[in-house]
């Protein structure tokens, strides 16, 4: 076992991203169990939290592989080559990713209760998560926040699975991990309490550190 829990993998990740303290500074956590991370990290940094919302668009047929995903902002990132070799009709593309945003739409109103997003363009984005395994998500918030206007984007959890780890440093302009176990399983299995985080922990955890 790694970490007590999600708080001291927050602490324990905000060393190492301490040399970002004289930046301007966005943390995002992704909810829900990234953001009881973000908190100890935007915190140490004394930086705004919020949280960033990404739907993926998984394909038709196939709804666990990404085709693209949505953000906040009217974002959409794409893989065209994909849509095309999938024969992803324009019509069928719009009903999925109008699904997304609506989604998208649900948990803003939920996480924020009406309050505007944290705008990121020109700053340093840093995403935290509590554990990556697949790296779908997180490569999907990556390219949203960067769409979004990030002029540095960081990439930061406390566990992530080894094989996926080169593959992110490609999409970020900072990977900070720190713990890539060989056997690693699943991210639940480098903490003690791993216990799911409600809505109303996360609307708290923003809400105080609102800019």
């Amino acid at each position: 076992m790694l970490f007590t829990d999600r708080a001291d993998a927050g602490r324990r990740l905000a060393v190492r991203l301490e040399h970002l303290r004289d930046d301007d500074v966005v943390v995002l956590g992704l909810p829900r169990g990234g953001v009881p991370v973000a908190a100890e990290v935007a915190a140490a940094l004394d930086a705004p939290l919020d949280v960033i919302l990404v739907r993926k668009l998984g394909l038709p047929f196939r709804s666990e592989l990404a085709m693209g995903a949505v953000g906040e902002g009217d974002v959409l990132v794409l893989d065209e080559d994909l849509v095309r070799r999938a024969h992803v009709g324009d019509r069928e593309l719009a009903e999925i990713e109008r699904r997304a945003r609506e989604e998208i739409e649900r948990r803003a109103e939920s996480f924020r209760r009406g309050r505007t997003r944290t705008p990121v363009t020109g700053r340093t984005a840093v995403l935290v998560d509590d554990g990556i395994a697949t790296g779908a998500t997180a490569v999907a918030a990556c390219r949203v926040a960067r769409a979004q206007g990030a002029a540095h984007v960081v990439l930061a959890a406390p566990v992530c699975a080894p094989d996926v780890a080169s593959w992110l440093a490609e999409e970020v302009d900072e990977l900070v991990c720190l713990e890539a176990p060989e056997h690693f399983r699943a991210v639940g299995q480098a903490y003690a309490d791993f216990h799911q985080v409600p809505d109303d922990v996360v609307v708290d955890l923003v809400s105080r550190r609102v800019p």
